[in-house]
């Protein structure tokens, strides 16, 4: 994966394991890239990875609920081509997907070959969200395997040609209690609003302290971490887009090189034809 000095500094530090170690807001907005300018690169370069079909990207988005993670997956496919597109959000694991291994629901929706795939959570629940939340008898659970499992799922993926970005949206306490509350004073709001939100925000600190150990365990070179300030929604979504246009710009730099031959014979053929 190409780091550049601006996305190098939202890279998880393994020596800083506390999400309160990260900033949630920056104070001066001007070092950022511009939103629009980088959503233009990654419709751009998305259509470059399409056409190449030979790289994939699999962007990996989490943080507590209300962080955003909705609305800035919407902000990231402005001008991304459906064709190679796609996005897709996990919950509690049910039915058929409890009678699996946990990689099991995640493994027939990631990207294909020339595909940006995003994924609104993923299997990176299975050792944060499980630890609260637990599927299965908690003394069953082996989370040292699971966190192996992760790490060794993506080191395969990586080395057959997925790069993978995974996200987490940084939000202090303050912030999630006031969009909790916006959900309830807002009609467009509180069709979200759940039981499980409750639940969450009471056991909010227990999760986070999950997450952190999640994010230790599993930050690796091939597949890092980045910590993106999620106080102010624009400031994250200029942050990710960024990162993500980064990547794809060295995923795919260019259109493959057409075929002269083939052109010059679509050309006679159209010459015959009497089109101009």
């Amino acid at each position: 994966m190409y780091v550049s000095v601006f996305t190098r500094r939202w890279r998880f530090d393994t020596g800083i394991p506390q999400l309160g170690g990260y900033p949630y807001l920056l104070d001066d907005e001007e070092e950022l890239p511009s939103l629009e300018a980088s959503l233009e690169e990654i419709g751009e370069y998305q259509r470059r990875l399409w056409a190449n079909r030979a790289r994939a990207l699999l962007l990996v988005i989490h943080g507590p609920d209300t962080s955003g993670k909705d609305s800035l997956i919407r902000t990231l496919a402005t001008y991304a081509d459906p064709m190679g597109f796609h996005a897709w959000s996990f919950s509690r694991p049910q039915g058929a997907a409890t009678y699996h291994d946990f990689l099991w629901r995640v493994t027939p929706l990631l990207p294909g070959f020339g595909e940006m795939v995003a994924f609104n959570r993923s299997h990176h629940e299975a050792v944060m969200a499980e630890r609260v939340w637990p599927v299965y008898p908690p003394e069953t659970y082996n989370w040292r395997s699971r966190y192996r499992s992760i790490r060794n799922f993506e080191r395969h993926l990586v080395e057959e040609g997925t790069t993978i970005v995974k996200i987490w949206l940084n939000l202090p306490e303050e912030e999630h209690r006031r969009r909790l509350l916006t959900r309830l004073d807002k009609p467009r709001k509180r069709w979200k609003f759940e039981q499980s939100d409750i639940d969450g925000w009471v056991k909010r600190n227990q999760y986070q302290a999950y997450a952190e150990e999640a994010l230790a365990q599993t930050h690796t070179a091939e597949a890092p971490w980045f910590i993106v300030p999620g106080d102010q929604k624009p400031q994250a979504r200029a942050i990710v887009a960024a990162i993500v246009a980064e990547q794809l710009r060295h995923l795919a730099p260019d259109y493959p090189k057409e075929d002269h031959v083939v052109l010059d014979e679509y050309r006679q053929l159209l010459a015959k034809n009497r089109i101009k």
